[in-house]
């Protein structure tokens, strides 16, 4: 009986000191509510990720033309015309001038001058929208940042000629106008292995002479523009006050911080969107 009775004794301390074990564990745990609240939290944030919009990880990433703060996709452009719309010379062996495209199609073309704003963000804006841009580049503006604009070739953008220091033109003679726009398709054929076949005349100025120099320089077209943005603002250098088909716009570049290029051409995208438009690549036009 001495040996049963010492069992059932060891056996209800052990009772004892597991209960007492559980109820300090318990105690431990009541104790410190702001660590609960803690492991709560980084639940959350592992389930909804860290900027709290509330998307699971399960769910995937967000579509490209939301990360971007667009409500839509940009609806594909049609396909090109097979032989792109005569535009009116100025006279025999001579480009055009364009302002527009003259199309039905319900397409915008972006363009953009300079160079002088080089933002990373905007290669990746370019890439995952698939925005076929059209950079127009001064050499003495772009300096040392080649490298940015092969970057924005390499996922579709084209790279034209705004010649090598950006002066105007109208009224200089014909030798400092072929130095400016030939200089550059030289330039820029070192750079990316091609001579522009479009060419915008800096301040949208130009005479007969700098026609006459494009041409000897090999330019096809002289590409000036109907819209411009400036800060986040369309303006409309004639006709109608809206964007219309076959628009070219002009995308100011400078040294602003607020709002970005990129910031800047979400907003136009937004605009084309609300005109039931999309962008087209203007190299097929012209």
């Amino acid at each position: 009986m001495g040996t049963v009775g010492q069992t059932y004794k060891n056996r209800a301390w052990l009772a004892v000191a597991v209960l007492a074990l559980a109820l300090l564990a318990g105690c431990a745990q009541s104790v410190d509510p702001i660590e609960r609240l803690g492991r709560k939290a980084a639940q959350r944030v592992g389930s909804h990720g860290p900027s709290g919009t509330g998307q699971s990880a399960a769910r995937g990433p967000q579509p490209a033309y939301r990360r971007w703060g667009l409500a839509d996709p940009l609806p594909p452009a049609p396909q090109p015309p097979a032989r792109p719309p005569a535009a009116r010379t100025a006279g025999p062996a001579l480009p055009p001038v364009v302002h527009r495209v003259r199309t039905t199609d319900k397409v915008v073309f972006l363009t953009y001058d300079d160079g002088a704003e080089r933002d990373p963000r905007f290669v990746d804006l370019v890439r995952e929208l698939r925005l076929p841009v059209s950079m127009f580049l001064t050499d003495s503006v772009v300096g040392p940042g080649y490298a940015h604009f092969a970057r924005l070739q390499a996922v579709g953008a084209s790279i034209q000629n705004h010649t090598l220091d950006h002066p105007a033109l109208r009224g200089l003679p014909y030798v400092g106008q072929r130095a400016e726009i030939c200089g550059q398709q030289d330039k820029l054929r070192s750079r990316f292995g091609l001579r522009p076949r479009l060419f915008r005349p800096p301040y949208g100025t130009y005479d007969p002479t700098t026609l006459r120099a494009a041409a000897d320089c090999g330019i096809s077209t002289v590409v000036l523009w109907r819209a411009s943005m400036e800060g986040g603002e369309l303006t409309y250098v004639k006709g109608e006050n809206r964007l219309r088909p076959g628009d070219i716009v002009s995308v100011a570049s400078g040294e602003w911080t607020d709002p970005t290029l990129r910031e800047r051409t979400v907003r136009l995208l937004r605009e084309i969107q609300a005109r039931g438009l999309t962008v087209g690549r203007l190299e097929d036009y012209l």
